[in-house]
């Protein structure tokens, strides 16, 4: 095969023919290692490429397919895992220099159930410091700049630019993401890649999170269904783990969105979007009436409250991370320094105060998706830009955050490029738990107006 058969070959593919024997997975990972090392310097998408491990897992699987046994659903399928996860055996350093060579004594529980399903660990994407240094911008003080596959020196996105990155440029089929503000979703658009934030506490996150969501970045919606059947489900380590087993994701996937109510907002009367994004947008969700769902464009009131209440927890979660600025300031992002100098203390009195007004917030986009189920909207308000030009921008995000803040599930799906070739995304939200529903919606806008074989020219 030739490299860009091995790169950009799906995983629902990849898996089959491995357990078939069309494929080796020694020979299979041993064409992708030789085009992530011809390519790989070009995007700088890998914070550790853990290729001897890959190789040797490789064989192991190659093994127990010859010898017959029962295999797993990703059984010789590379996935690469984002520097916030821990891993046990590669070092998780959360894209700083002040953890450059941590190596955690555990596995988070996504890597245990991935190995258990038979998935060979490629290796760790870049993130930018903390998942939280220069908001959106792909760029880590340990790693260095991450360049959008489409156009290198552009923004791949922040904080799973790595993930988004590999994913668009054919560094394997399975990237694991995580969105505490976008952070999927927002990479997932930049580089013209499928990405999924779930339903809080569909995945488990450990260490706990109040607000974190691990989710799959690929390049089909299908191989996204798969990987996140691998994920999901009630963990000890995670208390808001939900109790219910996933559903069949990739057997349900083309069940169709026939007669589904969809409303649509250009900007949730809150954010300033590109007129060249704002026409790809709205021309892809005029193409779901072709799918049989019926389309309107509503207002959302619920979204005025929006932009106060996420700059204020963005700023509150700055805090904690203001006890490394004596030691180590002048080796962090500078962008990320500002912050935490900004965020200063906030009176107890004040962060319940806003907690409450979060909750009424919450409450009144529960309310207002009784009437709908999905709500179409850009996935940002720009394409990707020079990242030498670019300043962080929290208004970035306008259409990400509020479904942070419900726990939603909320997907990214590649609806076109500008005139720069440059890719853009729509973004599908589905009702509290309808995990599932937003995988129909975007596998159907996929059969509809296909996306995954369009490539970067690296």
């Amino acid at each position: 095969m030739d490299s860009e058969t091995i790169g950009f070959m799906p995983a629902v593919k990849l898996a089959e023919l491995i357990r078939r024997r069309k494929i080796s997975p020694v020979e299979y990972l041993r064409g992708l290692l030789s085009r992530i090392a011809t390519l790989g310097p070009k995007v700088n998408a890998f914070a550790y490429l853990a290729a001897d491990r890959a190789m040797d897992d490789a064989k192991k699987a190659e093994l127990a397919v010859m010898r017959g046994e029962q295999v797993g659903r990703l059984h010789g399928v590379p996935v690469t895992l984002k520097d916030l996860l821990m891993t046990k055996d590669m070092p998780t350093q959360y894209g700083s220099k002040i953890f450059a060579g941590n190596q955690p004594d555990e596995d988070a529980p996504v890597v245990s159930r991935l190995v258990a399903e038979g998935a060979i660990m490629l290796g760790k994407t870049t993130t930018s410091e903390f998942g939280m240094g220069s908001p959106g911008i792909s760029r880590s003080p340990l790693t260095g700049i991450t360049s959008n596959p489409w156009k290198l020196g552009y923004n791949a996105g922040a904080s799973s630019g790595g993930a988004a990155a590999a994913a668009a440029a054919g560094f394997g089929p399975l990237h694991q993401g995580g969105d505490g503000g976008g952070s999927i979703r927002l990479p997932a658009h930049f580089c013209g890649v499928f990405g999924l934030k779930p339903s809080f506490g569909r995945v488990p996150f450990y260490p706990v999170s109040i607000g974190g969501h691990i989710g799959p970045i690929t390049r089909t919606v299908a191989d996204a269904a798969l990987m996140l059947e691998a994920m999901a489900g009630p963990h000890f380590l995670d208390h808001t783990t939900l109790e219910g087993k996933p559903d069949n994701y990739v057997n349900r996937l083309r069940e169709g969105i026939r007669g589904k109510r969809i409303a649509y907002s250009p900007n949730l009367g809150v954010a300033s979007v590109d007129p060249e994004v704002a026409e790809l947008a709205q021309s892809a969700v005029r193409r779901f009436t072709e799918l049989g769902a019926v389309v309107e464009e509503v207002p959302t009131p619920w979204a005025k409250e929006g932009p106060e209440l996420f700059r204020f927890f963005w700023s509150a979660a700055m805090t904690k991370y203001a006890q490394y600025l004596p030691e180590w300031q002048l080796d962090m992002e500078p962008g990320f320094v500002d912050s935490i100098k900004q965020s200063g203390s906030i009176p107890l009195s004040r962060y319940n105060e806003m907690r409450k007004r979060e909750m009424v917030y919450v409450a009144n986009i529960h309310r207002w998706f009784q009437d709908w189920d999905f709500l179409l909207t850009p996935s940002a308000p720009i394409a990707s830009g020079a990242l030498e030009k670019l300043l962080p921008d929290l208004a970035w995000v306008d259409f990400f955050y509020p479904f942070n803040m419900s726990w939603n599930p909320a997907a990214s799906v590649p609806c076109g490029f500008t005139q720069d070739g440059l890719p853009v995304g729509l973004q599908i939200v589905g009702k509290r738990f309808d995990d599932l529903g937003v995988l129909q919606a975007s596998a159907a806008f996929e059969e509809l107006q296909p996306w995954a074989e369009k490539r970067p020219r690296l």
